[in-house]
């Protein structure tokens, strides 16, 4: 099986908005918008994606948050149309949401309105712990169990922290250890790093993570993918048995001159329970095409 992963689309759109909708966190992504973000994030970057994830022969595509940048309705709206693009349909694709798609609190309520059916979990995964948050999700593809968990809520000001919660890491726990899902490539997806000095930020990291750790540590997982930073980070979380590589893939929609940063999404082949191998592909704005990133640390297996 072959999975892209990819995140931090951050797709604007506008269209409708009045000045009275940004007395709130919004005016913040407003200035940001106006000085640096909506000048660097591209969204024919992501239709480009879109052609090439259509064209590669990829199995599952995986978006781990930040499809907007300020959770307006319009925004989902707007990146429903682009992800409704891709040949695989909501069954073969998975959304979640990251803190700019909760930029405020109706965010959530747009997220899961408008990308329902691209974050279900499925059918007999539903829990009956009596917490109606539906998270994590459970999606099994094939030899691939991706587990997703939403750790995006409205923070205060000036910050982009995100959190589990108990509740949804012994869900977590329960998922990974259930049987229908031995001998499967578990796939724990999120969008805030989990490991690494990231991760403990105070203002943009996961404040749960070492409790996170503890979940993977006593389950394992064949890989843990994340977004948030925009960066190609490789982490590893301890098991037992070995490690647990814990990846995160830069914006899909950035280009701004950086190399490092250009628009990239990642590529698993997996086997069995194992992810065998990765690599990322880069975005070329001026062939509006993307290819094998050769320039790419040597990727090695995840543990499981």
């Amino acid at each position: 099986m072959r999975l892209a992963h990819c995140s931090d689309l951050h797709l604007l759109s506008l269209d409708g908005v009045r000045k009275l909708d940004f007395a709130n966190k919004r005016w913040i992504g407003g200035v940001n918008l106006l000085t640096n973000r909506g000048r660097h994030y591209h969204t024919e970057a992501f239709e480009d994606m879109v052609a090439d994830l259509n064209a590669v022969g990829v199995d599952h595509v995986l978006c781990t948050g930040d499809v907007t940048n300020l959770a307006f309705e319009q925004e989902f709206r707007f990146a429903r149309v682009r992800f409704d693009q891709l040949t695989h349909g909501p069954g073969g694709v998975t959304v979640l949401p990251g803190n700019h798609d909760a930029y405020v609190d109706e965010g959530r309520v747009h997220f899961a309105t408008v990308f329902a059916d691209y974050a279900t979990t499925d059918p007999g995964w539903a829990w009956d712990d009596g917490d109606p948050s539906p998270w994590p999700i459970v999606r099994v593809r094939g030899p691939t169990a991706i587990i997703g968990l939403s750790t995006s809520f409205q923070t205060p000001w000036f910050t982009a922290y995100g959190r589990c919660g108990e509740g949804q890491l012994k869900r977590l726990g329960q998922a990974l250890s259930d049987p229908r899902l031995a001998g499967k490539a578990r796939v724990v997806a999120i969008h805030h790093p989990p490991a690494g000095r990231r991760a403990t930020s105070r203002i943009r990291g996961l404040k749960d993570h070492d409790a996170f750790a503890q979940v993977i540590a006593q389950h394992g997982a064949a890989v843990v993918v994340h977004g948030h930073e925009h960066r190609d980070l490789r982490e590893r979380l301890p098991i037992p048995s070995g490690v647990v590589e814990v990846l995160g893939v830069p914006s899909g929609t950035y280009e701004a001159g950086k190399p490092e940063k250009t628009a990239r999404y990642r590529v698993f082949e997996i086997e069995g329970d194992q992810v065998i191998s990765h690599h990322l592909r880069v975005w070329h704005r001026d062939r509006r095409s993307f290819e094998r990133d050769d320039h790419e640390p040597a990727a090695s297996a995840a543990s499981a």
